[in-house]
């Protein structure tokens, strides 16, 4: 419809220049309102119909199931879909990685905010996906000192969200919310041992204030949208079956 109004407004003008042997010296204009009272363009809809039906239909390929609903509100530090997008990261990403590197992934960080969407009870689509992460943000893995994965560690404990973190890491925070512990496969953040971190790459450029991936030993682009990840992932299960689980919880609580 909008395309409508201004190649209508575009013609005018045109006739108007070409009928006018003098020099445009003011064009005036009215404001137009786009709303659902104007009229579609039947030539329009009709050419676009084949291609809307086709987007619909791929959008809502059947990929999994799941037997809850799942948000980023239902836990405080760590969430079922939360974790199950850190994992979906970790499992689908790392076999790219170590191929072009011959190393693992140690593990995964995402941001709390980028999850846009609640995962429906029922069945999972490619437009579940698309929901949950309608971004176009991609998998970097970031090779970082131990150094910095401890600066990481404070920043989530003073940050007090549901962060996603894989299940590699696991941090502990007491009840003043310090880091009581922090460990990588069960052992202890060494400052000065090495670590390839994955995450996305609005994250990498300092989203929500995440400015210890700078500097860096190395960085991997892996041109994979974390939305393509999700596709991945679901086609992967029949059934979905996310939990919050202890990866990031705070002590005597």
């Amino acid at each position: 419809m909008i395309i409508k109004h201004l190649f209508k407004l575009f013609i005018l003008l045109f006739i108007f220049s070409c009928n006018n042997d003098k020099h445009v010296t003011k064009i005036e204009g009215k404001r137009i309102e786009i709303n659902a009272d104007i009229s579609s363009d039947s030539t329009i809809e009709n050419f676009i119909e084949p291609y809307r039906k086709n987007v619909n239909k791929n959008l809502d390929s059947i990929l999994s199931y799941a037997p809850e609903t799942y948000s980023k509100s239902d836990g405080e530090l760590n969430t079922a879909i939360g974790n199950l997008m850190a994992d979906a990261v970790f499992e689908e990403s790392n076999p790219i990685f170590n191929k072009r590197t011959g190393k693992n992934i140690d593990f995964v960080l995402l941001n709390h905010g980028g999850i846009r969407s609640i995962i429906s009870k029922g069945n999972i689509t490619t437009r579940t996906a698309f929901e949950v992460m309608p971004f176009e943000n991609s998998v970097v893995v970031v090779t970082l000192k131990g150094e910095q994965v401890l600066q990481m560690m404070e920043y989530l404990s003073q940050a007090k969200r549901a962060h996603p973190i894989s299940s590699q890491l696991q941090l502990k925070l007491n009840e003043n919310f310090e880091v009581a512990s922090a460990t990588v496969n069960g052992e202890p953040i060494d400052k000065d041992a090495t670590y390839n971190v994955a995450t996305n790459d609005y994250l990498y450029n300092g989203g929500d204030r995440m400015t210890f991936f700078h500097p860096n030993e190395s960085l991997q682009v892996l041109d994979y949208k974390i939305r393509n990840v999700l596709i991945d992932y679901f086609k992967k299960r029949d059934t979905i079956n996310p939990k919050r689980d202890n990866r990031f919880i705070q002590l005597n609580r």
